[in-house]
């Protein structure tokens, strides 16, 4: 919940920014989502409420549904809604509003007891149906720093991030400015 002017709702732009997290997770081959406690402890960086409970066949559902958001990211609009009404069918999603801890009123499609890769598939689904219906898929991006896979959501109000939040960023200024001190000595 960070941003001072909110684009969507708190619980969308969070399922949104949790999604890219998660996806990041998987980055060309360097796996940051290795064991079970490395799950828990980014269920809890993220916040998630509910069944906590994972195992080793919870970490492989979570695993296995990272591909399946990939594809928001690479898709048009047409094949972003076959994703999502994929993922809200085989999930049995049904939207409540529920009000918990620290949020107000805000939509949960799947029940607290629901196994977390459950519940993170709902989540993202449900937050995407937001950028589809507004039109601002456009939000969804690649992260800009040479060799970097990772997948950016720009909830920016100006539509300005280009780097994902592994610290590209920083790698890129870094890189510019060791650039312009080579070429004040060159």
């Amino acid at each position: 919940m960070t941003g001072a002017t909110m684009l969507f709702a708190n619980d969308t732009e969070d399922a949104l920014r949790t999604a890219a997290a998660l996806i990041n997770t998987d980055d060309d081959g360097e796996e940051h989502l290795p064991d079970v406690a490395s799950l828990s402890r980014f269920i809890n960086e993220w916040k998630w409420t509910g069944n906590l409970a994972v195992d080793p066949t919870e970490l492989e559902a979570v695993r296995a549904l990272r591909p399946r958001l990939r594809r928001v990211w690479e898709g048009d609009e047409t094949q972003v809604v076959e994703v999502l009404n994929g993922l809200l069918r085989e999930f049995n999603a049904l939207p409540q509003l529920v009000k918990h801890d620290d949020w107000d009123y805000h939509v949960h499609a799947s029940p607290p007891e629901a196994r977390i890769s459950t519940r993170m598939a709902v989540e993202a689904a449900m937050a995407f149906v937001d950028l589809v219906r507004t039109k601002e898929l456009g939000r969804l991006g690649h992260c800009e720093f040479p060799g970097c896979n990772n997948v950016v959501i720009d909830l920016s109000k100006n539509r300005s991030k280009r780097f994902c939040d592994a610290g590209c960023g920083n790698r890129a200024a870094v890189a510019a400015y060791r650039a312009r001190q080579a070429e004040k000595t060159a």
